[in-house]
């Protein structure tokens, strides 16, 4: 069986790129709006607030792990927050590398190991579009054992840390994906997934991209009406659902003319369109060039080490 998730994760290629252990007693703030930089926070000890822009304030206690996949502004506090106009203080870097928000002649009662991951596919925006804006698992026993892995290596000084932290990481976003999947997610993949019917559905056209696929026949897979089907998947996943099979069947198309190992007319086929010039249609109007192009384009790119 075809598992979308899986099929999301191996194209979007999650790397962990840089992380750093923060501690913090008393009051404290940070506020921070960045994009293109997936933010992740794992509370090793103690517990915090944080505010998305958007979004109501977050509780998070020791064991929770939170993913921004996409663009994002968003505030972190103790859990009782500095006063509205008192400053935010730039955190102080300690003889160990780690960082220290408030002051520090007391002892720590917070404490995170924060960072940015990066996704390595060229279609990444393209694939976050389909996750939610915000991931946080709490109380999955699978990912509190790799975040006592990651908090364990993050404090100790052993041979290769950041290469076996890295690696940790990675298995962390994961698998804190696929945790999410269960959970009141917002609108994306992940909540999708959760609906039993909404499943039937999704992993119908991720089966069988080829298939030219209506609203009307992917309701009757998932037992629903189409007026039902349409507005419970909208809602569910943020997009209509024939905006959902256009984005994936898009970036499976950008997959495989950059293997070079088809064909635009047979690429056309396995992505579900009639003929090489409909998918050519398309594909100019959804990337911004023709795929003959884009297939140029990529080949005179400097390919990795």
């Amino acid at each position: 069986m075809i598992d979308p998730l899986a099929e999301v994760v191996a194209l979007l290629q999650p790397q962990a790129r840089f992380s750093k252990v923060v501690s913090a007693a008393g009051s404290w703030r940070v506020r921070r709006s960045e994009s293109g930089q997936p933010f992740y926070c794992v509370i090793l000890e103690g517990a915090c607030r944080l505010k998305v822009h958007g979004q109501q304030p977050i509780p998070l206690q020791q064991g929770d792990f939170v993913l921004i996949p996409s663009a994002y502004g968003f505030t972190m506090t103790s859990m009782k927050p500095p006063a509205a106009k008192q400053p935010d203080t730039p955190p102080v870097q300690l003889p160990n590398g780690a960082f220290r928000h408030g002051p520090q002649d007391v002892p720590a009662d917070t404490q995170l190991l924060v960072g940015y991951c990066t996704f390595g596919s060229p279609d990444a925006a393209l694939l976050v579009s389909l996750l939610p804006q915000l991931v946080h698992v709490r109380g999955e026993p699978r990912l509190s054992t790799i975040v006592q892995l990651v908090g364990d290596e993050s404090r100790a000084a052993r041979p290769a840390r950041e290469v076996i932290l890295a690696r940790l990481l990675e298995v962390l976003l994961i698998e804190a994906l696929r945790s999410a999947a269960g959970t009141a997610a917002s609108p994306g993949l992940l909540r999708g997934l959760a609906d039993e019917r909404l499943a039937v559905a999704i992993r119908r056209m991720h089966e069988d991209m080829s298939q030219p696929w209506t609203v009307a026949q992917l309701a009757k897979e998932a037992a629903l009406s189409r007026s039902a089907f349409f507005e419970r998947f909208s809602r569910a996943l943020g997009v209509a659902p024939m905006a959902y099979l256009l984005t994936w069947r898009m970036a499976l198309a950008k997959n495989l003319l950059r293997q070079q190992e088809a064909g635009i007319a047979e690429v056309a086929e396995r992505v579900g369109y009639g003929s090489a010039s409909a998918f050519s249609v398309a594909f100019s109007r959804h990337v911004g060039l023709p795929p003959a192009r884009y297939v140029r384009e990529q080949m005179a790119m400097p390919q990795p080490d």
